[in-house]
């Protein structure tokens, strides 16, 4: 593209030309020429047919010959062609065998600058860490060539920060500690053919060194939850640019991990938690200018409950109604406090709320519409548990037995009723088969002792009379009153049989 325009054309003697001619022979450039501009020199004569050989110069040296008449183009006209001195000389033909050299004076080419260097300027050279800088790349058109667009390069020492077409500012929007360094422009026009650079500024950010460091937990309060995940988040109030983030456990110093971030928070996950995890923690903040302890945090960790162990008190689930049993319900590692609730076929029958680790019982006389399935629920707040069912047995008839005095119900001295009244056993012939159908019968599982009752005080009562003398079972009688007996004729009560069974 031809930027420059000829402004003047070949005159003749009789007007004043603003180049230097000869007779014949004339030099002429533009009025005036920027850089970058295409600039053209023509030479030329009254005749161009008859010029046979033309050849330009600069400050007295050949730059161009050309064997008729033709204009020397400067493509690119830099600022150190101002001040350059051009003229032309001509060979032309007057006959066919008469030749005369043409010569032109020097006229000067004067070339202008496009814009100056630019300028950069920023607001603050000491700006704050994370804080927004604006850079501004100022130079200017001449007026008579405002319509040309210049494209501006950002660059610091590290790196090209980028192009900006129209504008001339470029902005940072948060501004780090490791980017203080020299920082410059570019500017450029006609597609790229003029470029100046600003000289080099220096920035140097200022960093906030950590303050008010602080740890919390996800859960708040630092209960977490066994099996559940927890999350520390450690914080500062003040602080720029990156910061390393680290967890400890205090009573052993040991690091849980680190994180750098370039945020004034970072978070550490525990993903299942433990009962072992509990203790007290705490974080540290460090942005170059030393490490910033939190205070520390104590984590408690709370134990759902799982599924419970219920029990019954009566041997082998099996009861007489009138009887007393106790139903056991127990989760030895829950945490406390823990409602307990009792159920039958699904039906709530009691609930009890225990403030401390361990079990809790619910005790009832036995009915005969208790038979069925038991069971038992623990919740201490993340859910209630369930315990596995229990079968408690309703015996309709009672047996015609008992033990009394014992630790429990399968030991102690032998009672048996007739006729609706109790009395005692004498221990005359009393053996271990004898031991055996009572405690098959009371359903205490296998005989172990038989004892005197005497060891099993209080005595009997006078009144409470001696109703068998000699019990002669073979020991695989279901009950006592299935067996021979011999009715009561001589035996006081510090002779009354006593039995110990398997069961109790």
């Amino acid at each position: 593209m031809q930027i420059g325009i000829e402004q003047n054309t070949v005159l003749r003697k009789s007007k004043a030309p603003v180049g230097v001619q000869s007779d014949w022979l004339s030099i002429s450039l533009p009025r005036k020429a920027y850089e970058g501009d295409t600039v053209t020199v023509r030479c030329s004569g009254e005749n161009n047919d008859n010029i046979k050989k033309l050849v330009y110069y600069k400050n007295g040296y050949q730059i161009a010959a050309y064997s008729g008449a033709s204009s020397y183009t400067i493509s690119n006209a830099r600022t150190s062609d101002d001040g350059g001195s051009y003229s032309c000389k001509a060979e032309r033909k007057i006959f066919w065998f008469i030749q005369r050299t043409e010569e032109t004076r020097s006229v000067w080419l004067t070339v202008h600058e496009l814009f100056p260097e630019p300028t950069l300027t920023f607001g603050t050279s000491w700006p704050m860490e994370g804080s927004s800088v604006t850079m501004f790349c100022d130079s200017r058109l001449p007026s008579d060539r405002s319509w040309i667009s210049l494209r501006y390069n950002f660059i610091s020492d590290y790196r090209t920060l980028g192009w900006r077409e129209w504008s001339s500012k470029f902005e940072i929007s948060a501004i780090r500690k490791e980017d203080s360094g020299h920082y410059w422009c570019e500017a450029k026009a006609l597609g790229d053919k003029i470029s100046k650079r600003s000289s080099k500024s220096y920035i140097s950010v200022q960093r906030i060194s950590v303050s008010q460091v602080s740890m919390q937990t996800r859960p708040p309060g630092g209960q977490a939850v066994e099996g559940e995940k927890l999350i520390f988040v450690c914080s500062v109030a003040e602080g720029t640019g990156d910061i390393t983030f680290s967890w400890y456990r205090e009573d052993t110093k040991e690091r849980l991990g680190e994180k750098h971030e370039r945020s004034r928070r970072a978070e550490l996950q525990i993903p299942v938690v433990q009962e072992s995890h509990a203790g007290c923690y705490y974080c540290t903040a460090d942005n170059s200018y030393g490490p910033i302890q939190s205070p520390a945090v104590n984590i408690a960790v709370r134990i759902p409950a799982l599924s419970p162990l219920l029990t019954i008190s009566a041997p082998g689930a099996t009861v007489f109604i009138g009887e007393m049993v106790e139903l056991r319900c127990e989760d030895l590692r829950a945490s406390p406090p823990i409602l307990y609730r009792f159920y039958h076929e699904d039906i709530i029958v009691g609930s009890i709320s225990a403030s401390s680790q361990g079990k809790t019982s619910l005790n009832f006389s036995v009915a005969a519409n208790h038979s069925g399935n038991f069971s038992c629920e623990a919740d201490n707040g993340w859910g209630p548990k369930r315990s596995e069912v229990v079968t408690l047995n309703i015996t309709e008839a009672p047996p015609k037995v008992r033990l009394m005095n014992g630790p429990h119900r399968c030991e102690g001295r032998v009672e048996v009723e007739q006729e609706g009244h109790w009395g005692t056993v004498c221990d005359d012939g009393w053996d271990m088969k004898d031991v055996a159908v009572v405690c098959r019968e009371l359903g205490c599982g296998a005989a172990k002792h038989t004892l005197v009752a005497m060891l099993y005080p209080p005595v009997a009562e006078e009144a409470l009379p001696v109703l068998i003398q000699v019990a002669l079972c073979n020991g695989t009688e279901v009950a006592l009153a299935e067996c021979e007996q011999v009715e009561a004729f001589d035996c006081g009560h510090e002779e009354d049989a006593g039995a110990v069974c398997e069961g109790g």
